[in-house]
């Protein structure tokens, strides 16, 4: 038989809900396999009434056959043949009722009886010991609720000793039970294939039984068949017995071993505190506002994940975020006059939590744990040595702080533990540890001893001297106050614009722009020396996406930082297992002096929207390829229409030269038939008629080309007058 899952009977002091949620599934089995079981039950007692029926049938039909010879037939007489041989029959179908009757009886043991049992017994124990559970985790929680209600100050050691003893006993009864509940879950596991299997195989038993006399070779058939299920079952009943026996001491043991746990304030000589934890999970008290002055307590289970406190009730599936600790600051607080509270507060002081734990053990392990983890590096591989090295601020932490200020103000890096300009070398100001982390980079990706760039510095001052700012460049800032001096904003035709929270890392320039590994590398580079140079001070911006360009915008003043064309940003990527970080790559043209192309990596941490930016910029890209593709194809439509107009006014030109043409060859053959017969006529005409021939002549001479030299000289106009 295949291995069969197991309820962890381990575990159920702990009460996870890892735990609950696995439990859940055994519950669901479990009403799955009741739920089949009595639809089974059904299917067999209808062969077992049918084959009842069938046996009474079959009886019946024996008894009227004997009976025939004692009918009174008017047309049949006495057929002494007819009746020898229905008695024949009869005597027949009557050792045929026999072994019907002896067939039903088989399957009433054999097949009805274990499923009956499994039914009625095994079935309504899950049931009840369920019960007996949900009632026992209830009175748990209450008692955990009352002896949370203890008073810090104005204690009263009657009431004290009568709350812990409730919580003993409700605690112990809460494991007692759910480790017997988990045991009959576990052995149902294995009573379902022995009650599906059992009453298959005592109903192949009883039917071959049946036709054994007449079926001999049938039941050869069969038999080694019936033999090897009828060994699965004895072989699935030792190990029941076996696994029963093992999940019994089991729960002997854990009971010895669990009783001092189940004080609410373990004695701290037994169990010492762990101050060099990363990880930390189990059940606190959350404060919650309700009001102006008034608040509430709710229990959860939580635990951290990375750099992240999660939270999970009961019957989820999964966890919530419930605040990012890098960078935070916890201290030990009186709140409501509860024991053992402390609080949390993110690094820019805008959201804070107040928990309460149930021991002074746990409170003092949450916050070595909850410090451990503010100054934790990301992707560190020796975890417990910086645990360790943050071991003496995270003792200090246990006592309260008189003042949230001064214990946020202690966390921040000093003036002079900051770089002494804004770009670090790797070489000269990291120092060995940076030398280190250099040899542990792909020089192939970013090349050692490079510059990283922590702030972000204003684009005037980027430029080289003397450098002429282009129109686009000096677009880079923008009014505050939406004021553009009647020109229109650059963004203002863009058909995408998204806007993300973000803070900067820090940037530097790499090798390649090819590959995301680029980005991976760049990121664990500038966080190893922010951890190494202790800079936990980021600056938050709005990152702008449109399909023009990514611009970074001051939250407060609306002036954008800086400003990246989209077209020279040629690689972006997340980082692949903290999805809320992100960065791409920005291809750039040196100066006057040096005109290489340059690629400088710029790294972000957004509120786990890492992957969305990187959407975001894929879409503006491809709008805006689309868009050049529809501008380019906009132009040559143009272009072609040009020259289809310029073509049609040239037509228009020529059939306008030709029609002048035509006219003035006209116009010479009617002046040459003028000068041939002007003398004759001019010396009969009137003066003004002699001056309108001259004019024409005049015409004529400057148009007309095929007169001769001689008949064009002046002289010849003389004469004519």
């Amino acid at each position: 038989m295949p291995g069969i899952d197991k309820l962890p009977i381990e575990e159920t002091l702990e009460d996870s809900p890892q735990t609950r949620s696995l439990l859940g599934v055994f519950e669901e089995d479990a009403a799955a396999i009741s739920n089949y079981v009595n639809q089974l039950f059904q299917a067999m007692h209808r062969v077992y009434d049918a084959q009842n029926e069938l046996s009474a049938a079959t009886h019946l039909t024996s008894k009227l056959l004997k009976e025939y010879e004692k009918q009174h037939f008017p047309l049949g007489g006495d057929d002494e043949i007819m009746s020898s041989t229905l008695q024949q029959f009869a005597k027949v179908i009557d050792e045929l009722s026999s072994c019907h009757a002896v067939l039903s009886t088989q399957l009433a043991d054999a097949m009805m009886f274990p499923i009956t049992q499994f039914k009625e017994r095994d079935l309504k124990e899950i049931l009840t010991l369920k019960e007996v559970f949900q009632i026992a985790s209830n009175d748990h929680d209450a008692a955990i609720t009352r002896y949370s209600r203890l008073s810090k100050r104005r204690e009263n050691e009657k009431i004290k000793a009568e709350v812990t003893e409730d919580v003993y006993t409700s605690r112990k009864k809460q494991h007692q039970t759910m480790m017997h509940y988990f045991c009959a879950l576990n052995t149902l596991q294995y009573k379902k294939k022995i009650a599906v299997l059992e009453p298959l195989l005592g109903y192949m038993q009883a039917q071959i039984s049946f036709f054994k006399m007449g079926s001999e070779n049938l039941t050869e058939q069969l038999e080694e068949f019936l033999t090897n299920i009828g060994t699965s079952v004895q072989n699935v009943r030792r190990e029941m017995e076996c696994e029963i026996e093992n999940m019994q001491q089991t729960i002997e043991d854990l009971e010895v071993a669990s009783d001092p746990l189940y004080l609410p304030d373990p004695d701290p000589t037994k169990f010492p505190v762990h101050r060099n934890l990363t990880r930390k999970a189990g059940y606190l008290n959350a404060r919650n506002k309700t009001g102006l002055v008034s608040s509430s307590w709710e229990r959860q289970f939580y635990f951290t994940q990375g750099g992240n406190l999660m939270s999970q009730a009961r019957g989820d599936v999964a966890g919530g975020l419930v605040m990012d600790i890098d960078n935070c600051s916890v201290m030990a607080v009186d709140c409501e006059d509860r024991r053992y509270c402390f609080q949390i507060t993110s690094f820019d002081g805008k959201k804070s939590s107040i928990l309460q734990a149930e021991s002074k053990k746990d409170y003092e392990e949450w916050i070595c744990t909850i410090n451990n983890i503010s100054k934790q590096i990301y992707l560190s591989e020796n975890p417990e040595e910086i645990a360790a090295r943050v071991n003496q601020s995270a003792l200090e932490a246990v006592t309260p702080s008189p003042s949230f200020q001064q214990r946020h103000e202690s966390m921040r890096p000093t003036v002079q533990s900051r770089p002494p300009t804004a770009r670090t070398s790797s070489t000269g100001s990291l120092g060995s540890e940076s030398a280190a982390l250099s040899a542990l980079s792909l020089d192939s990706l970013v090349a050692p001893d490079t510059p990283i760039q922590f702030d972000i510095i204003s684009p005037v001052s980027e430029d080289l001297p003397g450098q002429a700012k282009s129109s686009g460049q000096s677009g880079r800032r923008t009014n505050p106050f939406g004021e553009t001096g009647g020109s229109k904003s650059e963004t203002e035709d863009s058909i995408l614009h998204q806007l993300f929270i973000v803070r900067f890392l820090g940037s530097m320039e790499v090798k390649s722009d090819e590959s995301p590994d680029v980005v991976y590398e760049t990121m664990r580079q500038i966080l190893a020396a922010r951890a190494i140079h202790n800079i936990f001070r980021m600056t938050e911006s709005h990152l702008l996406v449109t399909c023009d360009c990514l611009k970074l915008i001051d939250p407060q003043t609306q002036v954008t930082r800086l400003r990246f064309p989209l077209p020279n940003v040629v690689l972006y990527a997340t980082h692949q297992e903290n999805k809320r970080l992100f960065g791409f790559v920005l291809r750039t043209s040196g100066g006057r002096a040096d005109s290489r192309q340059t690629s400088i990596c710029y790294i972000f941490e957004s509120n786990n929207e890492g992957e969305k930016i990187c959407d975001s910029v894929g879409l503006a890209k491809q709008i805006a390829f689309h868009a050049e593709l529809d501008r380019k194809a906009s132009e040559k439509q143009k272009e072609m229409e040009r020259v289809k107009e310029k073509q049609q006014k040239e037509l228009t030109k020529q059939k306008q030269i030709e029609k002048v043409t035509f006219i003035m060859q006209w116009s010479g053959q009617i002046l040459t038939m003028m000068f041939w017969i002007g003398p004759v006529l001019v010396k009969s005409s009137s003066p003004q008629r002699k001056l309108l021939y001259l004019g024409m002549l005049i015409t004529y001479f400057c148009n007309n080309q095929r007169l001769n030299v001689r008949r064009r000289n002046p002289f010849y106009l003389c004469w004519l007058f």
